[in-house]
């Protein structure tokens, strides 16, 4: 059977020949790059309850053309390791495949590319079987989660049958043995920014504010394929992903389950968590955020919109002295007078419009206006007080003393999230 994505957007021909179970319903991809962890990973995905049906996990192990040969054994090494293992240990419900391509072109090499690979194999061996669709759940080569994971995933697109996209909870480990304190206060500080951003932004009435973490997301097969696919980004590949589908299709938060990602530190890619930690490791200050009174100009706007739209003075944004100074200085930035006729061309009732403006002003604009704001209006502040003044607009239960820790934040943050 052929398939017109695969054929408009695919990289490589489907390489994984073994028939699949055609039964399976869910797959797993994991990208997998001078990744010393790997089995470890394997090893908490075969030990999670099984779930209704059988499971795939395709492991993409991947290197750019130019990359040191050092770096290339070392996956070499690892595909035999990790094919060994899966020998021994694969069970009736659940397969693991591994592709190797350590050849990747310079332009593209890197993780959203190797993502592409593994969700396309997955697409491709769900159109051999000529099935409904299913989900494809992105992980990660130095994450592990929780025993009841393909359960709590299979159940909540089960029970949510419009959905076509999903967050799943995570936490990272931040006390032990295996990095140093360091690094354990660093990953505090930046997953407390990670909670503090997306929540602020929810708060602010912004329709897309979802997590956006590569280990930690899940998509359904038609919607991938109806949005062109991964990208190739060598970078932020999950954001830029996750925008596309949240923007067009219901996504959901499972929060029943848990993906605990690696706080390690890494150079492999020019931003994300990895490349966070090594910074703060190098003295960059992991101890601030964005402005709270940022998000609180931007609820302004989505409290506005409305008004301006039914009192037909749409272009009044850019010039009314209630919406606050930051707002207007990035809309006449992004020149968004220049698409208002469009927008009330095509938005005529209030749903229409606001979801074409919000198409517009979506959550890559939104990434945009925060900095917007904090480079010209409000300077970054400190983890505490954002949180704080987070906390309190959201009226969470939290009291601030000197000595509050941004672990205590932490916590609370993330019993909030696990609320949700």
């Amino acid at each position: 059977m052929v398939n017109p994505y695969l054929l408009k957007f695919g990289f490589q021909p489907p390489v994984i020949h073994a028939k699949p179970n055609p039964k399976t319903g869910l797959f797993v991809v994991i990208p997998c790059y001078d990744e010393p962890d790997l089995i470890q990973s394997l090893e908490s995905l075969l030990k999670c309850t099984p779930p209704s049906c059988p499971v795939e996990v395709i492991t993409v192990i991947n290197a750019g053309i130019e990359t040191a040969i050092s770096i290339k054994e070392k996956n070499s090494a690892t595909l035999i390791s990790a094919t060994q293992w899966a020998a021994k240990n694969e069970l009736d419900w659940i397969t693991f495949h591994f592709i190797e391509n350590q050849q990747l072109p310079k332009k593209h090499a890197g993780v959203g590319l190797a993502r592409k690979i593994g969700m396309d194999e997955a697409v491709a061996r769900l159109t051999f079987l000529e099935k409904d669709d299913v989900p494809i759940i992105c992980f990660d080569a130095d994450s592990s989660c929780d025993k009841n994971y393909f359960v709590e995933i299979e159940k909540a697109f089960n029970s949510n049958p419009k959905a076509k996209g999903a967050g799943i909870y995570f936490e990272h480990p931040i006390s032990g043995t295996q990095f140093s304190d360091s690094i354990y206060s660093s990953i505090i500080d930046y997953e407390l920014h990670l909670r503090y951003y997306k929540n602020a932004l929810e708060f602010s009435g912004h329709p897309m504010a979802c997590f956006t973490i590569g280990s930690s997301m899940a998509v359904m097969v038609s919607a991938y394929q109806s949005q062109g696919g991964m990208n190739k980004r060598k970078a932020g590949e999950d954001f830029y992903f996750m925008q596309k589908i949240v923007e067009r299709f219901p996504v959901l938060e499972i929060n029943t389950t848990k993906v605990i990602p690696s706080p390690r530190p890494s150079h492999r890619v020019p931003f994300g968590t990895g490349r966070a930690i090594s910074e703060f490791g190098e003295g960059k200050n992991s101890d601030e955020t964005y402005n709270f009174n940022g998000f609180g100009d931007l609820k302004v706007l989505n409290e506005k919109l409305e008004v301006f739209y039914h009192k037909k003075k749409v272009e009044q944004l850019v010039t009314s002295i209630d919406i606050p100074e930051s707002i207007r200085s990035f809309l006449i930035e992004q020149k968004f007078e220049e698409r208002i006729p469009d927008l009330l061309e095509y938005g005529r009732t209030w749903e229409t419009f606001h979801k074409r403006f919000y198409n517009w002003f979506n959550a890559f604009r939104a990434l945009k206006y925060v900095h917007f704001s904090r480079d010209n209006y409000y300077n970054n502040s400190s983890l505490i007080n954002a949180v704080s003044n987070l906390a309190k607009a959201l009226d969470l239960e939290l009291e601030i003393q000197k000595n509050t820790s941004n672990q205590e934040l932490l916590n609370v943050m993330r019993k909030h999230d696990k609320a949700q």
